[in-house]
């Protein structure tokens, strides 16, 4: 007896999510070895690879069609290239974002650590990270990376130069602000984070040449009250991190602090009710709880809590490879 297939059934994307560990450890060795950036000044073919980056013909073959295959190189007689992407993200160039370090906390942090998903499924708990203080050198230094992207395509895709005096709440890395006051020479931020994260945002900020535009101030989150009357808010990587009471308040906070018309924009993963979820947020909504417990919360959720606390919802933008930018304005 023959089971029928209908015609539209295609298992080609249903091993491509299978096999997808195959490509990420190809990826994390390639960079591990300085595949991408042996391809920084041109095309290259297999010998030559394999020379520069120390392993043998076979294996330098091997990833170099991986990564082409997946779309970080192209290939042509033999020879390999890098993509635009790749070369923007992968070599280390000068003046570039280098992802490596990225690469580098998924490959030795959150890889193994998924091994033990099978029990955060079971039981609804995060893993154990089993952190050294080596593991926490390389788990600070691939999470800032990640930032870094984020405020690169949160400040290409938002215009802030209309504002001049901005409130950052409780976020992971000043590096959303700072970019928003390289945009724009005349706003001045206040930085309200954790006490332990103060003289680390000093520094930044003091390396970016932005310390007289900038206040420090220490404070937990989720009970701190800032006074002020801000025109524009970031309340950026804070969500997932508090329950939802401390979210409230954190909204209700924000918003006393906010003259009428203020912007605040959240940043965070979002799980929603389109019809097709965007996947990096639904995989990160996993990945946090692996990794710590935290939450990815429904983006209606969060609308609500903030229609509470006195904001006004506007639109949702999506920054490529990066969370989502939720916008508000102060009513």
């Amino acid at each position: 007896m023959s089971v029928s297939t209908p015609a539209t059934a295609d298992p080609s994307r249903i091993l491509d999510i299978a096999t997808g560990y195959m490509g990420a450890q190809q990826l994390f060795a390639a960079s591990r070895i300085g595949l991408f950036a042996a391809l920084a000044e041109g095309e290259r073919k297999v010998t030559d690879l394999a020379k520069t980056t120390g392993v043998s013909e076979r294996m330098a073959r091997i990833l170099a069609d991986a990564m082409a295959g997946l779309g970080l190189l192209t290939r042509r007689d033999g020879s390999y290239s890098l993509t635009p992407s790749a070369a923007a993200y992968l070599t280390g160039g000068k003046g570039q974002l280098d992802l490596a370090p990225f690469l580098t906390f998924l490959a030795e942090i959150s890889y193994p650590h998924w091994l033990q998903f099978p029990k955060t499924v079971d039981t609804d708990q995060p893993g154990d990270l089993g952190m050294t203080e080596a593991r926490w050198a390389t788990f600070m230094a691939g999470v800032m990376t990640y930032n870094k992207l984020h405020a690169d395509m949160f400040v290409g895709a938002l215009d802030f130069s209309a504002y001049r005096k901005a409130l950052d709440l409780g976020g992971l890395a000043p590096n959303f602000a700072m970019r928003a006051m390289e945009a724009n020479p005349n706003l001045r931020t206040t930085f309200v984070y954790a006490p332990d994260f103060i003289e680390s945002v000093r520094q930044a900020v003091t390396d970016a040449g932005l310390i007289d535009r900038v206040e420090l101030i220490g404070a937990a989150t989720e009970t701190a009250e800032p006074k002020g009357d801000f025109d524009l808010v970031f309340v950026n990587h804070v969500v997932h991190r508090f329950t939802v009471e401390q979210n409230r308040a954190i909204f209700r906070h924000a918003r006393a602090a906010a003259v009428p018309g203020a912007r605040l924009a959240v940043l965070d993963f979002y799980l929603d009710d389109n019809a097709e979820q965007r996947p990096i947020d639904a995989l990160h909504a996993a990945e946090y709880l692996v990794i710590d417990g935290t939450v990815v919360f429904p983006e209606a959720e969060v609308r609500s809590w903030l229609v509470e606390a006195g904001w006004r919802p506007l639109e949702t933008v999506a920054l490529p490879g990066s969370p989502r930018v939720l916008l508000a304005e102060a009513i």
